[in-house]
């Protein structure tokens, strides 16, 4: 890919992070050179210092933006719903859609964890458990309002999050069964699982 001539510093910095994105999740970081990245991108080696610090850097920014990214789209989708059934359901769905659609971030955000120092580390679980933590409120509100039934509300999302984050793994757009169908599915699972 050649650099698009004239480019700006934002649009090249785009073009970085998604190449970084493809290239961590084909390869993995440890694979990606930035002579890789620099050449999916179009540019010298040394042009990208112009743009990024470092790999290190660039793999926390990724994940980082994802974690941001998840977070401002789980609240906004949870936004005015106050029954803790209709809650859950909008964060089921929500979860699965958005695991469907950033397959390439999930993934990374999960498998590169170990790549990140332990200060950048640090800094990504705590997002990864403000994130649990609006489903541990969800659950909570139901067993305090006694429409659900967990024991352990920690390991009750962490149940339900291993599920639905499994779609990564094995969903196919072209498969048999669409998407709204397997929300649905999912949705019912939990739900019968969790409801007094």
């Amino acid at each position: 890919m050649s650099r698009t001539r004239g480019s700006s510093g934002p649009k090249t910095l785009a073009a970085i992070r998604e190449a970084g994105l493809d290239l961590i999740y084909k390869r993995g970081f440890d694979a990606m050179t930035l002579r890789d990245l620099a050449a999916r991108v179009g540019l010298q080696p040394g042009s990208l210092y112009n743009h990024i610090a470092n790999k290190q850097d660039l793999l926390f920014d990724l994940i980082h933006n994802h974690m941001v990214t998840l977070l401002a789209r789980i609240d906004a989708d949870l936004d005015g719903i106050d029954d803790p059934v209709a809650r859950l359901e909008a964060f089921i769905a929500f979860h699965l859609t958005y695991h469907i659609e950033r397959k390439r971030e999930v993934f990374i955000g999960s498998a590169e964890l170990r790549s990140l120092t332990p200060k950048n580390r640090r800094r990504i679980v705590d997002l990864r458990r403000a994130y649990e933590d609006r489903l541990c409120a969800i659950l909570e509100s139901g067993v305090r309002k006694r429409k659900f039934r967990v024991g352990d509300i920690r390991v009750g999302a962490y149940a339900i999050l291993a599920m639905l984050t499994g779609i990564c793994t094995w969903y196919d757009p072209k498969g048999r069964i669409d998407r709204e169908a397997l929300i649905d599915i999912h949705t019912k699972l939990i739900l019968e699982g969790v409801e007094r």
